[in-house]
């Protein structure tokens, strides 16, 4: 079987078997899942690793999350086709190309410039470049040119919620997922913004690497 039919069969494997079957529904979450190309957001030796079930490294001290873990977030996110999403830590552009895959207009901002410069080097061979809009930074302070968000997504554990991300997020109905915790686990949250008042829900524990920042580790 050549590579790029086998990679299609084990994409597809992996939205059912690692996914569906866990309970993510969300169609749009689901579509852009079985188009994006995971094994073009991992280095080239771990390409026959890209859809197992577990996170990969990237370099820099970073990682591609698992799947799974992956459209849990996105799903979490309530976001419709044409929605303004935040994502704080690009890492290897994946998060992001689900994103633009689902019709949302992504800004990504990630601390370390040879990261986002991969990242925006994936995308662009996906056809996505032009849906991603990529910063070099601090995430934690977000990005505040561009808001209000519909929705802001974190991809590295925080040790406290940043405030600039909760006060980013549209007044009505804007959601923040995070993970929040302590270097070595955490737990994730979707916080929905109601006016001045914002409600929390935990989703769940994880794993994920440290966010550095200003308001990070």
């Amino acid at each position: 079987m050549e590579k790029s039919k086998r990679f299609e069969v084990l994409r597809r494997s992996m939205v059912k078997e690692q996914i569906e079957a866990r309970g993510v529904r969300d169609k749009l979450v689901l579509s852009a899942f079985k188009v994006l190309p995971r094994h073009l957001f991992v280095p080239e030796d771990l390409q026959d690793s890209a859809y197992d079930d577990a996170p990969l490294p990237i370099g820099g001290g970073q990682t591609i999350s698992q799947p799974y873990i992956v459209a849990l977030m996105s799903e979490a996110l309530d976001v419709s086709s044409g929605d303004k999403v935040l994502e704080v830590g690009t890492g290897s552009g994946y998060q992001a190309g689900i994103l633009a895959a689902m019709g949302c207009k992504v800004y990504s901002i990630e601390k370390d410039p040879v990261l986002s410069k991969k990242a925006e080097k994936a995308l662009a061979s996906c056809g996505l470049g032009e849906e991603v809009k990529f910063f070099v930074g601090d995430g934690t302070l977000g990005l505040p040119e561009f808001a209000p968000y519909d929705a802001i997504i974190v991809t590295a554990g925080a040790p406290s919620v940043p405030p600039a991300l909760k006060e980013q997020l549209r007044p009505e109905e804007g959601v923040l997922v995070i993970p929040v915790g302590t270097m070595g686990s955490q737990e994730l949250l979707k916080i929905v913004r109601e006016g001045d008042l914002y409600r929390q829900i935990s989703l769940g524990g994880v794993r994920f690497v440290p966010l550095t920042g200003e308001r990070g580790w």
